[in-house]
């Protein structure tokens, strides 16, 4: 029922939900081992390939990503330099092919965002958390994640299976 409810939305493989006023989690499993899906979030080179949802048709311009404590990142969107956004922010806690934590800093409003990988049997289960500082922060950016977010994961999991991630070897 529209921004109020907390009731899980399905998109294909990928449940969305507002956990409380200022929380939302994703969660998908994909058939690849977290090793390989950390990669995809932790490599630029791979990132650059699944984040941004191609029916927006804004193209990501460029991806810096020192992913360590302590380390920052830095994502532009756009068509060119001159009509482009950023979303940039700080690593706060890295666990290789388990955990990563960073902020948003290109706005007051920015969430702390938390995925985790969690293998069971060559499978991984992400879950992507944001923790908002209000409710409206989150209602905010509810609306275009619901949609978003489902098509990103499922471009993931498109280079997952051109990268042989399901192939059972390396």
């Amino acid at each position: 029922m529209g921004l109020s409810s907390n009731e899980p939305t399905m998109q294909g493989r990928t449940k969305v939900e507002r956990k409380s006023d200022r929380e939302l989690v994703v969660t998908r499993t994909f058939d690849a081992p977290a090793r390989i899906v950390f990669e995809a979030w932790t490599r630029p080179e791979l990132f650059m390939r699944w984040w941004a949802p191609k029916s927006m048709g804004v193209p990501l311009l460029s991806c810096e990503m020192d992913v360590r404590v302590g380390g920052a990142y830095r994502i532009a969107f756009g068509r060119d330099a001159t009509d482009s956004f950023a979303f940039f922010g700080n690593y706060i806690d890295v666990i290789p092919d388990a955990r990563i934590v960073w902020t948003n800093d290109e706005g007051e409003d920015g969430a702390v965002t938390t995925v985790t990988f969690e293998e069971k049997g060559g499978k991984t289960l992400l879950t992507f958390h944001e923790l908002y500082p209000s409710k409206e922060a989150l209602d905010e950016a509810f609306i275009g994640m619901e949609g978003g977010m489902p098509e990103q994961l499922e471009q993931l999991d498109e280079l997952l299976v051109s990268l042989g991630a399901n192939a059972g070897g390396s």
